[in-house]
């Protein structure tokens, strides 16, 4: 067995030289198959090995006999082209086709091209992986801006206080669509030409690999010492039972596998192309998923009061925004009712005030006068409905108050909401009282009130109005009066939640200061001269604030995530390769096997394989005595007799 031995420690490629041949041998196969896919797989494997001399001595002779007629450059084109040639007699198809990567070839000189030429060298680098590569990148480049500046198709209002701080910049900004990047020339330029490279480039390339699946692996090369990984022994086997030994050991290991000539050819690895297949193709239909969601997404929001309701119809929506082909009518017919809103806060320990629960109840329906259901949406959790999501975004208060009029008659009753602006839910407003009053000579007018509230209020003692606890344990509304015209018949849009007091007049208070009060549950303001009363009631409700998404492509867009990751890992870990076996007998008659390997690129897993696989086969085929060991022996055996 210490031949055997021997023959293992051989697999780097027998020899010292071998093994230098084999190495460099393999990089220039390897970067030649990723980037041709065809018969240049060993392209410098001569060069490295056999054609230093040849350079010394022919190429050498050559450059300095024609120095005067030919350029450096022309030199060693003849010199790889003659390489090329040498490489492609000797592996032949053997190192062929293990990747499907679209041949670089050289860019003919443009006088030689015409309208057609030029428009398939057009084409060759739109569809080459390096120029996808950077349009992918200028993708993710472009991107960047719509996450740092605010994007008119997702708040308007932040565009527009944008607009007003930077009033040099936004003009800019304006002229290179900053502000709408997403639906932008410039970005859907990238996006459309990403999207046509990655058809041009992966259609043919599947093609191919559904044809390299059809086909057999290919014979083994003339000389298998060239190849990477590489072993030999001299067995007592037949060559054809050595042959079919390799052949069913191949099998047994999942190799593709089938005889051919003198020798064995078996293939592994097909996975690591179909997962760079799948990668490409995945990443398409990402992009189509995400157009397809852009184009017909519909999202709004609604702030929803407890006992109130909402109807999935656009005049129900507080804002709302979709796609460009988004057509009303596709709204999904539901409604809900916000029945309660559940909020509990840590109350001790450094995470003071932190949610706990935060969870809507309501009850929904899909159809007209149909059954009503029971949900609860939380945070992350939202309410499906055909496609249509109910999210739970946002909480606060809405304190319930009564206004009078100076003769004593309700003009408004009813929770108003108020948005928050702190984690501890201090909340401003405003209350408007637009029809119905009339001032103490009996002439209309309108009421307006700023309004802010504290659910539990920290300030008793000094008189500052703030809240120290987002729960609901010491409600306190404070008031500020306002008499005139709310603006309102003007026909512009204005925010509820604000209260433009350019055409209010205010009521003023005994020193003449605006008229306020903070109110406890139950307290009311007396509006002067008769003008009447607003009273905060002991109840205050909750709200919430819902967006309602409609956006297809979602799920498509999930699979080709998780396809991409798949195909990505694949294309990785997975190694591409060739085993070669042939069995011959020598010129003494004894069988000689030679096992080689080639993989697409340099792993230190091939030659270990190989050596798994040789040292199988072994044991079926197991190594000859060296004829020096017979001759050893007979002479032996001649003096002892």
């Amino acid at each position: 067995m210490s031949k055997a031995s021997m023959n293992k420690a051989s697999l780097s490629g027998g020899t010292a030289a071998d093994k230098a041949d084999g190495t460099a041998a393999h990089e220039s196969r390897g970067t030649a198959a990723d980037s041709s896919g065809a018969t240049t797989a060993g392209t410098d494997t001569q060069a490295t090995a056999g054609t230093s001399t040849q350079a010394a001595a022919g190429t050498g002779t050559q450059a300095a006999a024609g120095a005067d007629t030919r350029t450096a450059a022309e030199t060693a084109a003849a010199d790889r082209a003659a390489s090329e040639a040498r490489d492609a007699s000797e592996l032949g198809a053997a190192g062929s086709q293990l990747s499907t990567a679209p041949r670089e070839e050289a860019v003919i000189g443009g006088p030689t091209l015409g309208l057609v030429g030029w428009f398939r060298w057009f084409w060759r680098q739109l569809t080459s992986m390096r120029v996808a590569l950077i349009l992918l990148f200028l993708l993710s480049l472009g991107s960047i801006p719509g996450s740092l500046i605010p994007q008119a198709s997702v708040d308007e209002l932040k565009v527009q206080d944008f607009r007003d701080r930077h009033e040099t910049l936004a003009p800019v900004y304006d002229k290179l669509q900053l502000f709408h990047v997403y639906s932008s020339a410039w970005f859907s330029a990238i996006y459309i030409l990403l999207f046509i490279s990655l058809i041009g480039c992966i259609v043919p390339r599947t093609w191919q690999f559904a044809g390299q699946l059809r086909s057999r692996p290919p014979g083994a090369p003339k000389r298998l010492t060239r190849l990477p990984a590489y072993t030999t022994w001299r067995t007592t086997a037949t060559p054809e039972a050595a042959r079919e030994a390799a052949l069913a050991i191949l099998r047994r290991h999942r190799f593709r596998a089938h005889a051919t000539g003198d020798a064995v050819a078996a293939e592994k690895g097909y996975l690591r192309e179909a997962g760079n297949l799948i990668f490409h193709i995945a990443l398409i239909v990402l992009l189509v998923a995400f157009a397809t969601g852009q184009l017909f997404k519909s999202e709004g929001g609604k702030l929803v009061v407890e006992g109130d309701g909402f109807s999935n119809t656009l005049t129900q929506y507080d804002d709302f925004k979709s796609g460009s082909l988004f057509d009303t009518d596709e709204l999904v017919p539901f409604s809900f009712t916000l029945d309660k809103f559940t909020g509990t806060y840590e109350r001790s320990g450094p995470q003071l005030g932190t949610p706990r629960t935060y969870q809507a109840d309501v009850r929904y329906t899909t159809e007209a006068g149909g059954p009503e259901k029971k949900a609860v949406i939380k945070v992350n959790k939202p309410l499906e409905l055909d496609g249509s999501k109910v999210y739970l975004n946002a909480h606060g208060y809405a304190p319930v108050v009564t206004v009078r009029d100076g003769r004593g008659q309700v003009v408004f009753n009813g929770a108003v909401p108020l948005l928050p602006i702190d984690n501890n839910v201090s909340s401003t407003g405003a209350i408007k009282v637009m029809d119905g009053y009339r001032d103490k000579n009996g002439k209309k007018d309108q009421l307006g009130f700023a309004a802010f509230f504290v659910p539990t209020y920290g300030g008793k003692g000094s008189g500052q109005m703030f809240s120290r606890f987002p729960a609901l344990d010491f409600p306190v509304l404070n008031v500020g009066a306002y008499h005139g015209s709310l603006g309102v018949d003007a026909g512009l849009p204005q925010n509820v939640y604000q209260l433009d007091t350019r055409k209010l007049t205010a009521f003023k208070d005994a020193k003449g200061d605006l008229l306020k009060k903070t109110l406890l549950p139950g307290e009311k303001l007396t509006l002067p001269d008769g003008a009447g009363s607003i009273t905060f009631e002991k109840e205050v409700k909750e709200w919430a604030s819902f967006q309602i998404s409609q956006q297809p492509g979602s799920s498509w867009a999930l699979v080709g995530a998780v396809a991409a990751i798949a195909g990505l890992a694949g294309s990785l870990f997975i190694q591409r390769r060739r085993i070669w076996v042939r069995a011959v007998r020598g010129a003494d008659g004894v069988t000689v096997v030679e096992m080689a390997g080639l993989g697409r690129s340099e792993s230190a897993k091939l030659p270990e394989e190989l050596a798994e696989l040789a040292g199988t086969l072994h044991s079926e085929a197991p190594s000859a005595p060296d004829p020096a060991d017979d001759s050893a022996e007979q002479t032996v055996e001649g003096a002892e007799k």
